[in-house]
């Protein structure tokens, strides 16, 4: 870039000089681009703009602070990083300043006042001799490198008595490197001028100017503050835009510190409707938005379609698509208490609209926030089972996720895997009077998760961080309805000892009818001790206090039974729990008249069956709610989300890049050639010249061989100077060299 050494400008001051050097330096310029590269770097590595709480589970309450003090989270938009752009653009500009006007100037000499004794030093070099007086070679020499494309300069020396001597033909070529250079130090400062204008300064110099401060509160947009709104004519800004099916929207999220600042837009975004392609595989591959531009000023109105990678431009403002989200659909939930199921109870909600909920038989105060609906849920599913392992959806519970809640080994994610549709979802949190607030995601549909039956998703999510783990209810399989009512039966009826008394003497009678009567007492008694451990103590609602489930039969087998037998009694009482659970669904469905069906047909079905459904009754009593919101139906809302930004820069960005390209390649690949041409005459009678050839190239290769070659022989050749329509200067051929 540029020698280490400045020299000072006539007058400044002595202090200024130092500073000067500084920011001439080469070292300087390059450590100033490689810290905003690595900058980059970080801004493009760790995501930006995102909830706090995302950063402290990611880098723990320390380092998330340490980052924020230091303006890693908005990396281009820090102080200091514009403040490197601005140092850097300084730099490169005073070297441009200083090395433009010598770079012309060596652009434009000839270099005619050379030395005839340097003639020698040069390694391409030739002499020899051409018909013709002085002054005509000369003119034949500059004749034919002009027709050659070369510059030329030709100029008469005198000797010590005042006579001509003979002709200097100074010549250039090229030229590219040196505007290669200039074009390539521009181009930073170009690239990191427009950086400036569209970062946040623009954005945070009017807000200055117009007092506005971030808003930090929530509501609608319509009742934040005036003070909070920014004006029309913001030079710069990149925000959010979020637009409802059949409405309109013109102000813009701005987020800025801990809060937001709103943007109006001189124009009107009005959502026709939000399109979503799938593949077959149910995989979504085009999002778009149908969307009508309405002028504010002029009342024009203008069709356009927002896709991805595909942004729409009005009025100086770009338009991307960012996004989709709920626009507040209406939900159809169906409340199932978990103390008693029975009693299910139907509830109304609108997704983004808080409301309280009432339980029947529960005097805490509980509030429903719906967050989403998703129509579709395209989730990996493995292909096919591995060894004695069914097939499993990758979203199979990890039991240390909830301390033990969800018995479902975790899936192999190294296995193979495909994508399907499973159908839609609600995520909801659920407040209690305290503030605390759990989020939960239920399907609508069963999902075959390759484990043998259908069953239906209920995801809790207990930290904001946290993946979701599963209730998975089995479907009926005594019933053809496809839902899960003889579950809900079941976890009724687990609370009424009558129907666990009745269930424990069928038990009991079907062994001693099949030829164990002498041990129908004693396997009645065991069942009964295994059922009230699973069952627990009777629970007023979920979650209950005192130790029940499969954590319950479990310590008890660690207290009652030698560990060297443990291992075949807890398969002994898993079996008999099984069969206790399938005479108690058998007892309830009489009690109700529903008929019941014999074991043999579907005994395949039925032994997963109540496998799935004694490990979903023990998640069930771990449930971190008294009630379960299902999803029976829906009026679907879409909301899209755009980003919408004003960059005045982007034009000087776009010019910078291509002055690098266009710098680079001079560089790279442009070569500056010089040639002399010493003319004087030869001592003799006939008219004859001496010629004196000397080439430079800053590259020496076989290309300045070739081109020197072809200079000498062109030019030291007799006779005429060749026309410049047929000059050999400019013919590819390569002549012998000369002898």
């Amino acid at each position: 870039m540029a020698p280490e050494r400045f020299r000072q400008p006539a007058g400044a001051p002595p202090v200024e000089r130092p500073l000067l050097e500084l920011l001439s330096s080469m070292r300087f310029a390059v450590t100033m681009l490689a810290v905003v590269a690595l900058a980059s770097v970080i801004g493009t590595v760790l995501p930006q703009g995102q909830p706090p709480i995302t950063y402290v589970d990611q880098f723990g309450p320390f380092w998330a602070q340490v980052f924020e003090a230091a303006g890693l989270y908005r990396v281009y938009g820090a102080g200091w990083f514009v403040l490197l752009l601005g140092v850097l653009i300084a730099s490169t500009s005073v070297c441009i300043w200083r090395t433009a006007p010598r770079l012309l100037a060596d652009w434009r000499a000839y270099r005619e006042d050379l030395q005839l004794q340097s003639l020698k030093a040069f390694e391409h070099r030739a002499v020899g001799e051409r018909q013709g007086d002085g002054p005509a070679v000369a003119a034949q020499v500059a004749h034919a490198l002009v027709g050659g494309g070369w510059r030329v300069k030709s100029v008469p020396r005198a000797d010590a008595t005042g006579r001509v001597a003979g002709w200097m033909v100074a010549a250039q070529k090229g030229g590219l490197r040196k505007l290669g250079y200039a074009a390539t130090h521009g181009a930073i400062v170009l690239i990191c001028v427009g950086g400036l204008i569209d970062s946040d300064l623009g954005m945070r110099a009017a807000m200055w100017v117009q007092g506005v401060t971030p808003y930090a509160g929530g509501g609608s947009v319509a009742d934040v503050p005036a003070g909070h709104r920014l004006s029309e004519g913001t030079p710069s800004f990149r925000g959010s835009l979020a637009v409802a099916e059949g409405t309109q929207s013109r102000v813009a999220l701005l987020s800025e510190g801990d809060g937001v600042v709103l943007q109006p837009l001189p124009f009107s975004v009005e959502l026709k409707r939000f399109i979503v392609d799938y593949y077959p595989s149910g995989m979504p591959k085009r999002f778009a938005s149908e969307v009508v531009l309405h002028d504010r000023r002029s009342g024009a109105r203008e069709d356009a379609v927002v896709a991805v990678n595909h942004p729409v431009n009005f009025q100086g403002v770009r338009i991307y698509q960012s996004g989709f989200e709920d626009g507040g659909s209406a939900l159809q939930l169906r409340g199932v208490p978990l103390a008693d199921p029975g009693q299910t109870f139907d509830v109304r909600a609108t997704v983004g609209v808080n409301q309280p909920l009432p339980l029947p038989g529960v005097q805490e105060n509980w509030t429903l926030e719906p967050t989403s609906l998703r129509v579709m849920n395209v989730e990996p599913v493995r292909r096919e089972p591995v060894g004695d392992r069914p097939a499993a959806d990758v979203r199979a519970v990890d039991p240390r996720w909830l301390g033990g809640w969800g018995l479902g080994a975790a899936a192999d994610l190294n296995a193979e895997q495909r994508f399907r549709n499973v159908g839609p979802s609600v995520a909801y949190r659920l407040r209690d009077a305290a503030g605390q607030a759990v989020e939960f995601v239920n399907y609508m549909q069963p999902v075959d998760v390759g484990e043998g039956e259908p069953v239906y998703l209920y995801g809790v999510r207990l930290q904001p961080a946290a993946a979701l783990a599963y209730l998975r209810v089995p479907v009926d399989v005594l019933d053809d309805g496809g839902d899960a009512a003889d579950f809900w039966r079941l976890k009724a009826a687990l609370n009424d000892a009558d129907l666990r008394r009745q269930a424990l003497d069928r038990y009991a009678a079907q062994a001693s009818v099949s030829g164990r009567a002498e041990a129908a007492q004693a396997l009645r008694a065991s069942a009964e001790r295994v059922l009230d451990l699973f069952a627990g103590p009777p629970a007023t609602q979920a979650p209950s206090s005192g130790e029940r489930g499969l954590q319950a039969v479990s310590r008890f087998l660690e207290q009652q039974v030698p560990p060297a037998q443990r291992e075949q009694a807890t398969r002994v009482l898993v079996e008999v729990l099984q069969g206790v659970v399938y005479q108690l669904l058998q007892q309830v469905r009489e009690t109700l008249g529903l008929p019941s069906a014999a074991p043999a047909p579907t005994a395949a079905r039925l032994d997963a069956y109540l496998r799935q459904t004694v490990l979903a009754l023990n998640d069930a009593m771990l449930y971190p709610a008294p009630v379960l919101l299902t999803l029976s139906g829906f009026d679907q809302v879409q909301a899209s989300v755009f980003q919408v930004a004003r960059r005045p820069g982007q034009p000087v960005v776009y010019l910078g890049c291509l002055l690098l390209v266009v710098g680079v390649f001079a560089m790279l690949y442009g070569r500056d050639r010089r040639l002399w041409a010493w003319v004087a005459p030869a001592a003799g009678a006939s008219p004859t010249a001496m010629l004196q050839l000397a080439y430079a190239s800053p590259r020496h290769g076989l290309e300045a061989d070739r081109e020197f070659a072809q200079l000498r022989a062109a030019l030291l050749a007799t006779g005429d100077a060749p026309s410049s329509s047929s000059s050999p200067l400019s013919s590819p051929a390569v002549p012998p060299p000369l002898s």
